[in-house]
């Protein structure tokens, strides 16, 4: 008699989401507010606005932007508003943050765009390992856009999960 090996994980219609397929892209830049500050403590606003009309825009131009200031000065909220004004034209995204922020504010962006009618009663993994460290975050943030409407969320390999979350059985 002939053994036939079949392989359990591919027929138990488990699902594998690679959280590594919606990891931010593009490059990231920092727009600080810094290198306007007269003296390294206020900004001057007509000093501000000129500095913004005759800047090279063309640095930023396709990137994700982290507009900050890294120095401890009062900028005014005008100031962040005027330079994103003109970020918005050129760039990718803009976030008000640092770098850290603007990666997982494009990690939740991202996911928001997941279809979630693929995973209607479905039995979902959310892969664990890979090349890319992801953060906390985006591994809640998934959690909660599924766990509406999938049967299950278990978190690892198909071969070896942690379950997360089990749906009641409806009557």
């Amino acid at each position: 008699m002939e053994d036939v090996f079949v392989n359990k994980v591919s027929e138990s219609g488990l699902i594998t989401l690679d959280l590594e397929e919606y990891y931010p892209t593009g490059e990231a830049i920092v727009f600080d507010m810094k290198d306007y500050l007269f003296m390294g403590l206020i900004l001057k606003e007509k000093d501000f606005r000129e500095a913004l009309k005759t800047m090279d825009w063309d640095i930023y131009a396709d990137k994700n932007v982290a507009l900050t200031c890294s120095a401890d000065a009062v900028i005014p909220v005008w100031a962040y508003m005027l330079a994103a004004s003109y970020l918005q034209t050129i760039a990718r995204e803009i976030v008000f943050g640092d770098l850290d922020f603007l990666h997982k504010t494009l990690f939740i962006k991202n996911l928001s765009h997941l279809d979630i009618n693929e995973f209607i009663d479905k039995r979902v993994v959310i892969k664990g390992c890979g090349d890319k460290l992801i953060p906390e975050l985006a591994y809640v943030e998934i959690t909660k856009i599924l766990r509406p409407v999938v049967k299950s969320i278990m978190y690892g390999e198909p071969c070896s999960t942690v379950p997360i979350y089990k749906a009641a059985k409806k009557a």
